[in-house]
C-alpha cells in the first residue's frame, strides 16, 4: 500500500496520520519500503531492545535521514504494523543516529479513551516513561553499533511542528 499517495500527512497544528511500522513490545526492526510499498523485517534485535512504545512515520514527509518523519506512538497498547493513527502531536525527542538527524516526533492517539485523553504535552508522561525511551534510544544498538545514537532532548509540540511542516515541504520538493 502506498500511504505517501493515499494519506497526507494531517493538518498542520491539529493532527497527524501517524502508520505503524514496529508495535510497542516488538524488536523485530520492520521498516516501510518506500519504493516498493510494503513492510519488510530489516532484522531483529535483541530481545533486550523491545520497543518501549508504538513506532511509526508520517506520510508525506521527509526528514533529514532521507526517511519518512518517525513518530513514538504513546499509548498503552500495542498496535499492528500498517495501521493508521489520527494522532496528537505533544512533543519531539531530539535524536541523532550514525551522525545524522533523526527526529521522533511524539504523539498519543486523536481519542484514547483508556487514558480520558488525559495526555496533552510531553509534561504529562510520566519522567520514569521519558527515561525509559531516552535509554532504549541511547543504547537500541549497542551490540552492533556501539555509540551511534545520542539523544539530545525533548522538544514541545510547537517545535514539532515546525520540523513536521519543514519534513513536508521536504517530500513536497523532493
Amino acid at each position: 500500500m502506498d500511504f505517501n499517495a493515499i494519506l497526507d500527512f494531517g493538518k498542520a497544528g491539529e493532527y497527524i496520520n501517524a502508520v505503524v511500522e514496529i508495535p510497542k513490545g516488538s524488536y523485530a526492526k520492520v521498516e516501510y519500503r518506500r519504493d516498493g510499498k510494503y513492510f519488510a523485517v530489516d532484522r531483529i534485535e535483541p530481545a533486550i531492545f523491545a520497543k518501549p512504545v508504538n513506532y511509526g512515520f508520517i506520510p508525506q514527509t521527509l526528514d533529514e535521514d532521507g526517511d519518512e518523519l518517525d513518530t513514538l506512538i504513546v499509548c498503552e497498547p500495542s498496535l499492528p504494523v500498517g495501521v493508521v493513527v489520527k494522532a496528537k502531536v505533544i512533543g519531539l525527542l531530539d535524536f541523532e543516529d550514525d551522525g545524522e538527524v533523526d527526529h521522533k516526533v511524539i504523539c498519543v492517539p486523536e481519542d484514547d479513551r483508556n487514558t480520558g485523553n488525559s495526555v496533552k504535552s510531553l509534561d504529562d508522561l510520566p519522567e520514569a516513561f521519558k527515561k525509559q525511551v531516552e535509554h532504549h534510544f541511547n543504547h537500541y544498538k549497542d551490540l552492533g553499533k556501539p555509540g551511534t545514537t545520542k539523544v539530545h532532548g525533548w522538544k514541545n509540540a510547537a517545535e514539532a511542528w515546525k520540523v513536521i511542516e519543514a519534513c513536508g515541504k521536504a517530500y513536497r520538493q523532493a
